[in-house]
């Protein structure tokens, strides 16, 4: 049975009623209106049916802030933000993207998580020696505080961004 994106935000609606915390807290994930990231996040509702339930899934759209430039989000960040450096091609890449929704609601309180697309802005690439996709860099006060790459599961990249802050602090 396929469902609209309508149907799924009625069932949400009405089970869930219109103040859910689903519907009405946007994700921590942030992108650049100017370095456009459609992100999603998918959450599942689970819906009984009889004898047997059905999941469905609710996606929930990233939270986007503007920004003149990567340079301006970096020093309006208030606290260290989370670069994931990607490429649509890369299968790693596309591996991490509920990951990191994952991370970001995790460690919203700690950390901003922003994606570039390194095809899309090679200069900023460039700029930090992005050499192998996904890599990951935190800046701190507007700085490149820690860098790692490779997919990783959410517990690792997590425990990597906390280990991290609190070594370096």
């Amino acid at each position: 049975m396929a469902l609209s994106s309508s149907t799924i935000s009625s069932l949400h609606s009405h089970l869930l009623g219109p103040t859910s915390s689903l519907s009405s807290s946007p994700s921590k994930l942030s992108s650049l209106s100017s370095l456009p990231f459609p992100l999603r996040r998918t959450h599942f509702l689970q819906i009984p049916t009889s004898s047997r339930s059905r999941i469905l899934p609710l996606v929930v759209e990233a939270k986007k802030q503007s920004f003149s430039s990567f340079d301006e989000l970096l020093a309006n960040a208030d606290k260290p933000v989370l670069v994931d450096f990607y490429a649509t091609w890369c299968g790693p890449c596309q591996f991490m993207v509920p990951i990191l929704n994952e991370v970001s609601v995790r460690l919203g309180d700690k950390i901003q998580v922003v994606k570039i697309d390194t095809e899309k802005y090679p200069s900023i690439a460039n700029k930090y020696k992005i050499e192998a996709l996904p890599t990951f860099v935190i800046f701190k006060d507007g700085e490149p505080f820690d860098r790692f790459e490779g997919a990783m599961t959410a517990d690792q990249l997590v425990e990597r961004v906390e280990t991290g802050l609190k070594v370096k602090q």
